[in-house]
């Protein structure tokens, strides 16, 4: 881990794993059996884990905690504060460790600032979950979500730009098609 940068202040546990060029910034928790991809940035006061996969090139921002049963696939972004849950009815009297439930974030998604995800949706490659929404159900992919609850709102490109009707990237020119899953490229 010679090329990893971990602040003086950051706390990593045992049996982590924390790939090239990742930088953990001041007041960090990465707790045991989290694996971190190559090329990630986790911002000030990011707690991840336990047992979290984050894949490469994550942004995390500050103040997000990523608990056990979130996993993270490659370039996802996650906004300042944004919120992640693992167990829909908690209880702080009630042990419900074995009632976590998974959450999956794909592909070069992107979780706007103060966004709450609640446990068990899967929000699918390139979406994009406006500041401050909640999300209750699963996002498709390229999909905008906004609110609260988070409601459909539009489709967004791979760079992240707001589509049109005609579903072509102002950006880049590349045109997309809508499926049963969401967006994809065209050829």
């Amino acid at each position: 881990m010679s090329d990893v940068f971990i602040h003086s202040s950051a706390i990593v546990d045992d049996n982590v794993s924390i790939g090239s060029g990742t930088k953990v910034w001041h007041f960090c928790h990465i707790l045991s059996g989290s694996k971190i991809g190559a090329d990630c940035v986790l911002g000030q006061n990011v707690m991840v884990g336990p047992s979290v996969t984050m894949g490469k090139g994550c942004k995390i921002q500050n103040n997000v905690s990523l608990y056990k049963g979130v996993t993270l696939e490659d370039d996802v972004f996650c906004g300042p504060s944004c919120v992640f849950t693992n167990v829909l009815t908690p209880r702080a009297f009630v042990e419900r460790k074995d009632e976590f439930m998974p959450t999956l974030v794909g592909r070069g998604a992107t979780i706007g600032a103060n966004a709450t995800i609640v446990c068990g949706v899967k929000i699918a490659n390139y979406a994009m979950v406006g500041a401050g929404s909640v999300v209750t159900h699963d996002v498709m992919a390229h999909q905008l979500v906004i609110g609260n609850p988070a409601r459909p709102a539009g489709w967004i490109s791979h760079t992240g730009e707001r589509l049109g009707d005609d579903f072509v990237c102002p950006r880049t020119g590349t045109k997309y098609r809508e499926t049963d899953i969401g967006l994809i490229a065209c050829d």
